[in-house]
Parts: structure tokens; C-alpha cells; sequence
């Protein structure tokens, strides 16, 4: 289209007898059967409904998911929700562009075809039924490219029930060899965390013993893809809210590897997705309700393995996750006398656990609070080591303003805080108490 300035200029070029040198430019207009129905812009992939009526897919896409169930210019029901590509109005659109690119009209680009219902279950059935590997292999890879194309194809997918069918596949070849073999298995589980959280029945599949094994050996002697993709998918198996999620704990704690393998993806990070998924595992793997004499044993290997100094190390610049996560791992290691007198013995431990108090998150400072309460609560009152300490670094000035200013945390801290002050308070004239700096951008949270 022309703007208003270039009419102008053209006029005044007209002046003088110059009018036949100068042609009249005229304003371009799309034609009216190029323009989507709904949003009345060019359509850039039309599609045709089951009513005869062409839209914008992007549109239409949006009338369907938001629950709509007639076409929107018709107000006929939809006899099917899968628009059919029409090719020959997106050709003259682009052959309009092309014959006007002089105007600055730039041609659509081919869209690609989105998968359709009928093609994924056609692929998850052949996945199904094939004992082939390779074959399997092939299929899910194709699997994992549409899902890589776009949103609408992802949801497509998963709609139709991919996880639970790669779960059970993933089960079948679990106790496979080859390298074929570990090349399906590893596809599968890429194909897995892209569309977690998982649905139910691929949790249940995931969570038979056979499969854990595999994973663990995944996160043993895996390549640091299949390591990564191993340790995502017992992340979302230990946080799902199912009634089977005791089990999937207490599997893999009577796994040998497991501690070891967790403890190394922590000391030697992939990535940051992968080490807070170690945590999170790590987290529901020592920290049960009821602590139980197995628990003490798993909580005391992962301090023998240096948890305590690898957890601590991470908290001093994580980021807010990550640190709600070591922390969580660090509260639930001072359950017991090894971890608390691990955790106390490094240098770094009070310091850090006081300065992450009010300055993360809630969840952050709740666990901060729970960490110095289990530090504190088991020092004998004539030495004072850690109560000191965590005087010195400001710990008093923090816990009375979780109480002053009424801080989001729930009941069970608030108590522990006000412990924690008691404490404290017998030992306040005898230390000379730091002003934290802590306070100086601390914005109250109502």
C-alpha cells in the first residue's frame, strides 16, 4: 500500500506538465478471498474446515482450542477438528506476492504440513506391534522431529498417547543389548522429557524395575546426553504426587549405582537442568516423612561422598532454583548427627545458610531457618560454636524480621524462628553482633 506522503510527492510531480512522466500511483489491496475470515489479515496457511469455509490455521487453531465447536462464519457444527490444507489458494497468494513484490510484498513461505491424528496413531501402532529395533528406532525418530516442528504437532502427540506407548517400549528393550538397541532406548527417553510431565500410565511403565535399572545405567556409564535424559526422567518420576511414589524412592535406593551416579552428575555438571534434576532425586531420596534406619545409611553415603561440600560449594552464586534445591538437599543431610557435624564443620556452611535468609525465596528461607534450627538445636549451651557464629554473621537481625514484618513462610518455620531467637538471645551480650548489609535493598512483601 502507498502512504500518504508518497501521494503527495507524486502530485506535486505532476505540476508543470510533467503529468505524463508520472504515473498516478494506486493503493494495493489484498484481495478479499486472500484475507483470513477471522482476523481479516492475508492468510499465511489456509486451511479449510468441513463447513467449505478457508481460514488463517494459526486462527482457526485458536477458535477450535478455545473450546469452540462450530464454524465461526457458517455457526455450523464441525462434523471433524482437522482443517484440510488448501493448497490452491495459498499458490495464488503466493504468486500474488510474487507479481507485487514491488510494492514491498514479501511471498509466504510453504508451510509445513502439521501431523495429523490418523498419522500419529498409524506410527505409535507400527511402534507398538514391531520387534525390530532399528525399525523402532527409525519410527520414533519421526516421532521426535514432528514434535520438534511445532507446538500444535507436540500437543497432537501427546494427545494421542505417545507417552505411555514409548514407556512401554522403553520397558520391553530395557534389558536389551546392542548398540542398536541403546540407540532406540536413548531416543526414547529424549522423546520422553520433551513432553513431561509424564502422563500416569508411562510413570507406571517407567517405574518397573526393569526400567529403573536401565536408567541408573544410563546415568552410570551413559553419554552425557543419555546421563542428562536419564536423570529428567527420575526427576519427574520421584516429584509426581502418584501413591506410587514411595516405591519409586525406595527402588532406587537398593540400587547400587545410584548414589554414586547422582553424587558425580553434582560434582561434574552437564548442565544446569541436569544437576538441579540430581537434586531434586537426591532431595526425595533423603528426606522422607519418617526418618528410618535405611534412610540413615543413604543419607550417610552421600556425606561420605563429600554431598555436604558439593551442596555448599553451589550455594555460594546459584541462582534461585538451584539454591531452593541445594538447600532442600542440605536440610534434609542435617537429619542426622553425620550431616549436621559435616555441615557445621565446613567453613562456609553458617555464613552461607544465614546470607541465603531473606534474600532468595520463601521456600529459600524456610529451608535456611530449618538448616540453622537443626544446627543450633543440638549445640551443647556451654560452647556455643554455632549459635556464636551464626551471631556473628547477622542471623539475630534476620529471624526477628521474619517475625516484624510477618514474612510468607508457614507456621512450623515461624515456631522455629522464635526458638531460634530464644537461643540466640542467651548468648547476644556475650558476641559483638555484625550489621548485615542484607537489609539494604530487602523490600517488604506486602
Amino acid at each position: 500500500m502507498i502512504s500518504s506522503w508518497r501521494r503527495k510527492r507524486a502530485g506535486r510531480g505532476r505540476v508543470g506538465g510533467e503529468s505524463g512522466l508520472h504515473k498516478k500511483p494506486t493503493e494495493l489491496i489484498v484481495p478479499t478471498h486472500f484475507r483470513c475470515p477471522i482476523s481479516l489479515d492475508m492468510m499465511k496457511d489456509p486451511v479449510t474446515l468441513s463447513t467449505g469455509i478457508t481460514y488463517d490455521r494459526e486462527n482457526i487453531e485458536k477458535w477450535i482450542e478455545a473450546g469452540n465447536v462450530t464454524c465461526p462464519m457458517t455457526k455450523s457444527v464441525l462434523k471433524t477438528f482437522e482443517p484440510i490444507p488448501n493448497h490452491t489458494i495459498r499458490r495464488m497468494i503466493q504468486d500474488w506476492c510474487v507479481e507485487n513484490r514491488s510494492h514491498g510484498i514479501e511471498r509466504i513461505p510453504t508451510p509445513r504440513i502439521p501431523i495429523s491424528s490418523d498419522e500419529v496413531g498409524s506410527i505409535l501402532d507400527k511402534i507398538s506391534t514391531t520387534r525390530n529395533p532399528q525399525e523402532c528406532r527409525n519410527l520414533v525418530e519421526k516421532i521426535s522431529k514432528a514434535i520438534k516442528e511445532s507446538e500444535r504437532n507436540k500437543k497432537c502427540i501427546v494427545g494421542n498417547g505417545v507417552g505411555k506407548t514409548l514407556a512401554l517400549v522403553f520397558q520391553s528393550f530395557a534389558d536389551g543389548e546392542g548398540e542398536i538397541v541403546i540407540s532406540l532406548l536413548e531416543e526414547i527417553m529424549v522423546v520422553l522429557i520433551s513432553i513431561t510431565p509424564l502422563e500416569s500410565q508411562a510413570e507406571i511403565r517407567l517405574s518397573s524395575p526393569k526400567s529403573l535399572e536401565r536408567l541408573v545405567l544410563f546415568l552410570k556409564r551413559g553419554s552425557l546426553s543419555s546421563r542428562r535424559s536419564a536423570v529428567l526422567i527420575l526427576k519427574d518420576l520421584v516429584s509426581s504426587h502418584k501413591d506410587d511414589q514411595d516405591k519409586v524412592v525406595d527402588a532406587l535406593t537398593t540400587l547400587d549405582e545410584t548414589i554414586e551416579s547422582l553424587v558425580k552428575l553434582v560434582k561434574e555438571p552437564i548442565c544446569p537442568s541436569s544437576t538441579k534434576a540430581s537434586l531434586v532425586v537426591i532431595y526425595h531420596m533423603i528426606t522422607p516423612y519418617i526418618i528410618s534406619s535405611n534412610k540413615g545409611v543413604i543419607i550417610g553415603k552421600f556425606i561420605e561422598m563429600g554431598l555436604v561440600t558439593l551442596v555448599l560449594d553451589i550455594l555460594v552464586d546459584a541462582d534461585k532454583s538451584m539454591c531452593e534445591k541445594a538447600l532442600g538437599v542440605l536440610d534434609g543431610l542435617c537429619r542426622t548427627d553425620n550431616g549436621r557435624l559435616a555441615t557445621y564443620s565446613h567453613a562456609l556452611a553458617v555464613p552461607v545458610v544465614v546470607k541465603k535468609i531473606l534474600r532468595v525465596t520463601d521456600l529459600a528461607t524456610e529451608f535456611s531457618v530449618s538448616i540453622l534450627y537443626r544446627l543450633c538445636e543440638n549445640e551443647k549451651r556451654e560452647n556455643g560454636g554455632v549459635i556464636v557464629e551464626a551471631l556473628q554473621v547477622g542471623a539475630f537481625q534476620k529471624l526477628l524480621l521474619i517475625l516484624q514484618v510477618g514474612w510468607n513462610i508457614n507456621e512450623r518455620i515461624k515456631e522455629k524462628v522464635t526458638k531460634l531467637l530464644k537461643v540466640l538471645n542467651l548468648f547476644r551480650n556475650k558476641v559483638e553482633c555484625i550489621e548485615s548489609m542484607d537489609f539494604k535493598n530487602l523490600k517488604r512483601p506486602f
